[in-house]
Formats: structure tokens, sequence, C-alpha cells
């Protein structure tokens, strides 16, 4: 597994290299945002770990680069801020997961470990409900003949519900499931994403398939 890490702090980058080299991964390390983007483009990583505040380029202005290239290798955003604008920005830009400063290293090998477990996973045949239809081998989703375009978390949240229609989901499932945090912590980002879903799968149609029950959670079903 080949990773990039993408961090202006020279011994930050130092020490999360050397870290995941005694865990078996081959690591390059770039300094800025602008040589992250070259790497990037021009090798195949398994994971990329980005800073938010690097030089030349931004991190969220990498992943957003990156992403419109048609790059979907998995990001880890590091981040000192983590307030729920914040982290939203961060998910919106494209990254995958986030985690912030200062960092246990155990934490950030477990998320290392999952979002690489992730990105292997083998991907199942189609799933539909009602007129909602999603390619896990695209990612492409349809709600009857209209394509929905929905971000990375977005997708991932409608694929939970979606493996588990009629069945309420909890904060804290949700928020293990798609995010692997907790409930505490990822409470206004989940409300967050299921209000942006709401917008792209039920705006316009007449029966509304995603649903809050109160006090326990969200449910897809009809009606």
């Amino acid at each position: 597994m080949r990773i990039l890490v993408v961090e202006d702090e020279k011994k930050v980058a130092a020490f999360i290299k050397r870290g995941l080299e005694e865990e078996g991964y081959t690591v390059d390390t770039a300094y800025d945002g602008a040589e992250g983007v070259q790497l990037a483009d021009n090798a195949a990583y398994d994971l990329l770990i980005m800073d938010v505040m690097l030089p030349k380029k931004d991190g969220l202005t990498v992943v957003k680069e990156l992403r419109q290239s048609g790059k979907c290798t998995p990001v880890l955003m590091l981040t000192a801020r983590d307030t729920t604008d914040d982290i939203v920005a961060g998910l919106d830009a494209g990254s995958d997961d986030y985690l912030t400063k200062p960092f246990a290293f155990a934490e950030l090998s477990a998320r290392v470990r999952a979002l690489v477990r992730r990105s292997v996973m083998e991907r199942g045949a189609e799933l539909i409900f009602s007129d909602l239809r999603m390619d896990p081998v695209s990612h492409q989703v349809w709600r009857g003949e209209r394509e929905i375009d929905l971000t990375a978390k977005e997708y991932g949240l409608l694929e939970l519900l979606m493996r588990n229609p009629n069945t309420v989901l909890s904060r804290n499932t949700i928020a293990e499931q798609v995010w692997e945090h907790t409930f505490d912590t990822f409470t206004n980002i989940i409300d967050v994403y299921v209000n942006y879903l709401r917008k792209k799968v039920d705006k316009g149609f007449d029966r509304r398939l995603i649903h809050t029950v109160r006090g326990q959670g969200y449910v897809l079903r009809e009606g």
C-alpha cells in the first residue's frame, strides 16, 4: 500500500512517515499543496493524508482539484479546526475522513486502516428501493429517470440507508458506519448530511423516502 502525506510541518510529516513505514506502508511526502497535486496526479496512491493549512495551495483546494480531475483516492484530512462548519467544508471538498491536531499515532493508524480497507472492499450488485436506484460500481444514483449527483459522504450515507431499508438507523450507527466516529462528535454533521440528501433525493417528488423517526434516527421507507 502506497500513501502520500502532504504536510508542511516537516517534523509532523516525518513522524507520520516513520510510523506508517513501520507498519509496512510505502510513504511519500510533500510539503506544500502544489507539490501534493503534482505527486498525486503522477502516481497511484492508495491513500492521501492531507493537512488543511498548506503553503501555495491549501488542502481543501488540493482535494477539490483532485476530485475534479477524476481522482477518487481516499483522503484523510488533518486539521487544527474541529467546528461543524470546518468539518463539513473538508468533507464537502471531497475528503473521506478528518483527524484533528494534535493526534495520537494509534488513532491515525486506525483511520488509515479503515480507509484503505474500505477502498478495496468488493462492491456489490445494483441496489433498488422504490424508484431509487444505486450502482455501487460506478457510484451513480438515480431517482426515477433523474440522475442524482452526490458527494462521497452523501453517497456513503445513502448506501447505508439503501442497504438497510425500512430499518431505523440511529445517529450512533450512522456515525460509526459512515464516518467511524462517535455519536457525540458527529451529531450535527449527520443532521446536515441527511438534509443534503433530502434535497437531492426527495425534492420534486410526491413521495418522500428519507424519514426522521423522532428520538430514534432516520429510515428509508415509502410513505
